[in-house]
């Protein structure tokens, strides 16, 4: 599809890393030190975490007329140092100014996401800017800092400066309509899901927990370990068996979700998104059940692409139950996953290309970090 026929068709689009290096180039984002290639995917931009963590008592929105400097002036408890390296304690609010910060042009504005890595640990991200009313969002024409709110909920992690936990991604223009974009794309020839195409305010995703993708010993998931030990964020070779327990469903098909805990599910259809587009997976609707689902919400172009377009990957879904046991059934629809065009079309990269890709191709598995 050509720039044109995206433009009139979308009025908008996630821009792709050539748009981002663009920016990069014209001192949109800048960085001391310096932006790193391997910091641009395919549709969006790593952040790292700059010298400093401020221990807070609460987390906070600085609201209109307000720097966060300020608020942090009178909400911090203490400063961890991080240029060496430190731990973040379980439970604990923190707020960390970003090495990157934005001089954003009209009409451009920016989200912010946890990364995959990042949410499967069960560390809560949130950025926030100066005269911010809402978390992760940066509206058209923002000039300043960028701050990362950074809450371990069950395991400890060491971090320092450098560290990268969220990404940032780009938009010029309005959003369009999910389910528009998801029908396009089927009458297009992709088949987007291995399963039956559910359709209604995005692609509708169900949990798979006979057997979850390990057929060999019936494994539907994992639940965290309370009290487990730190996680290095930047190692990868974390013993898993040390920090997370397998979960297995009974004899229907079904696990009950405690109030609280933590766990690592998969879909039970394989997945894919066109290098042509990105999706998003919303963190909670109510009107699923008491749980709230994927963190790390966004999916970049190319993930799970197969030969022939097949898609060729599970959604792995980060899960914690809410305020009530709750029983998750095999084949429930558990989220709803929105496909948005990229602004100028495919970028350079896609997913598991030059770059790799952790999770191209994934079934259940646990992140990075654990060997």
């Amino acid at each position: 599809m050509s720039k044109s026929q995206q433009g009139s068709e979308n009025q908008g689009g996630i821009l792709s890393d050539r748009d981002i290096e663009g920016l990069v180039a014209r001192g949109v984002v800048t960085a001391t030190p310096a932006i790193a290639e391997e910091q641009i995917q395919p549709a969006s931009l790593d952040l790292r975490l700059g010298k400093v963590a401020h221990r807070l008592r609460a987390s906070f929105l600085p609201g209109r007329g307000m720097r966060v400097v300020e608020k942090i002036r009178h909400l911090a408890l203490h400063e961890v140092d991080l240029s060496a390296g430190a731990v973040l304690e379980t439970g604990g609010v923190y707020i960390v100014p970003l090495l990157e910060s934005l001089a954003l042009e009209a009409g451009i504005s920016a989200f912010a996401n946890p990364k995959s890595s990042t949410g499967r640990i069960d560390v809560f991200t949130r950025m926030i800017v100066d005269h911010g009313a809402y978390f992760d969002h940066v509206e058209a024409g923002y000039q300043g800092p960028l701050y990362l709110e950074v809450s371990p909920r069950t395991f400890p992690i060491r971090v320092r400066c450098g560290s990268q936990l969220a990404q940032l991604r780009f938009r010029c223009g309005p959003r369009g309509d999910a389910d528009e974009q998801l029908r396009r794309l089927l009458d297009n020839g992709w088949q987007l899901t291995s399963g039956t195409p559910d359709i209604a305010g995005g692609l509708g995703v169900r949990v798979g927990l006979r057997a979850g993708g390990d057929a060999a010993d019936g494994i539907a998931g994992y639940r965290a370990r309370r009290h487990a030990g730190c996680i290095d964020v930047d190692a990868r070779d974390h013993p898993g068996a040390e920090y997370w327990e397998p979960v297995r469903p009974d004899s229907s098909g079904a696990i009950v979700l405690d109030p609280g805990e933590f766990y690592i599910l998969a879909s039970q259809e394989r997945l894919c998104v066109p290098p042509t587009h990105g999706a998003v997976m919303a963190p909670f609707d109510p009107l699923m059940g008491e749980v709230r689902v994927h963190y790390a919400g966004f999916f970049d172009p190319g993930f799970g692409v197969g030969e022939n377009r097949a898609p060729s990957a599970l959604a792995v879904l980060e899960v914690r139950g809410r305020d009530v046991p709750f029983i998750l059934e095999d084949g429930q629809i558990i989220a709803r996953l929105m496909y948005e065009p990229l602004l100028h079309g495919a970028g350079k990269r896609a997913y598991g290309g030059g770059q790799g890709g952790n999770y191209q191709h994934q079934g259940l598995r646990l992140s990075k970090h654990f060997r």
